[in-house]
């Protein structure tokens, strides 16, 4: 049976570098990472921008579920809000598909810790650090499995979450 993972969490928690690794880990696998569908200059955030990223997110990922390639579909965006997972999971083609809904956290010194190393190498903008906080607690509140990143590698992560 195909997997769906759909994994979320706050700026800095480690999704992607955790996908990468998941990626490389599981048989057959294929990686969207949202942000790739919404790599604009300026980034602009409007409805029309909104819409059309859930748009893009959900025909690509339908596109690998279609492909039979692919044992193992792996996603991940930043979806502080269930409405938001909802709602692409509703404009997909899961039929034969397990569908793994991860929420990635860790503590508030982890976080801070990585993001200041990001703004140090110039890979984020310091406003980012406040931002994550901020919806840090958001994720505990979803329906998903928790992931606890704090003090772990990516490989362990990935590890716990390919034992899903």
């Amino acid at each position: 049976m195909k997997r769906l993972f759909i994994i979320g969490g706050t700026m800095g928690v480690g999704k992607s570098t955790v996908c990468q690794e998941l990626k490389t880990m599981l048989p057959n696998s294929v990686f969207l990472d949202g942000d790739w569908c919404w790599d604009s200059s300026p980034f602009q955030v409007t409805d029309e921008t909104k819409a059309m990223v859930i748009r893009n997110i959900c025909a690509v990922l339908n596109n690998f579920l279609a492909c039979s390639a692919y044992e193992n579909v792996i996603f991940c965006w930043v979806m502080h809000e269930q409405s938001i997972i909802d709602d692409i999971v509703s404009r997909l083609d899961t039929a034969g598909c397990r569908v793994v809904t991860v929420s990635l956290i860790c503590s508030e010194q982890e976080l801070v810790s990585r993001l200041r190393k990001d703004v140090a190498a110039g890979t984020r903008a310091s406003d980012v650090i406040g931002r994550s906080l901020q919806r840090l607690p958001l994720y505990r509140k979803l329906n998903t499995m928790k992931v606890d990143t704090s003090g772990l590698s990516a490989t362990e992560v990935a590890r716990e979450i390919a034992a899903l």
